[in-house]
């Protein structure tokens, strides 16, 4: 299984959904980083992604060849993160076939009503958690 981790800045977010899938011990998993920058692609690198790349292209190709695809809900959303995620991203992202877990970081200037506000340690924990349910599926 192929999982896609999609971060900007400073890749914190990415990195920390990285540490996560490398906990579970998984040989079934691929981890592919992929940066809208530099930065952020190498935070993700070291965190123990197996692959990684940077920018529009690697992250609109990717997005057609992995079955899951794991960020923060700005990677949705064109011109958010100071402007990284560019429109073709955010509609290669969003139209993706793979399956999408956003993490509702509120830092896209979008809110999503009905959710509480959760602390980042218990966002991850639901993410593990998803993620093992798709892997016992599968």
């Amino acid at each position: 299984m192929k999982i896609a981790v999609i971060d900007g800045m400073g890749g914190g977010i990415g990195s920390q959904a990285v540490e996560r899938l490398k906990s579970l011990n998984s040989n079934d998993i691929e981890i592919i980083a992929l940066g809208t920058n530099s930065q952020a692609t190498a935070n993700m690198l070291k965190s123990g992604a197996h692959e990684g790349a940077t920018g529009e292209n690697a992250i609109c190709w990717m997005c057609q060849k992995v079955d899951i695809i794991i960020g923060p809900l700005a990677i949705i959303a064109t011109n958010s993160m100071m402007g990284e995620i560019s429109p073709k991203m955010s509609e290669a992202i969003a139209g993706s076939p793979a399956k999408k877990l956003l993490l509702p970081v509120s830092k896209c200037n979008i809110e999503v009503i009905g959710l509480e506000s959760l602390p980042f340690k218990t966002i991850f924990n639901e993410l593990t958690v998803a993620i093992k349910k798709i892997i016992e599926e599968k």
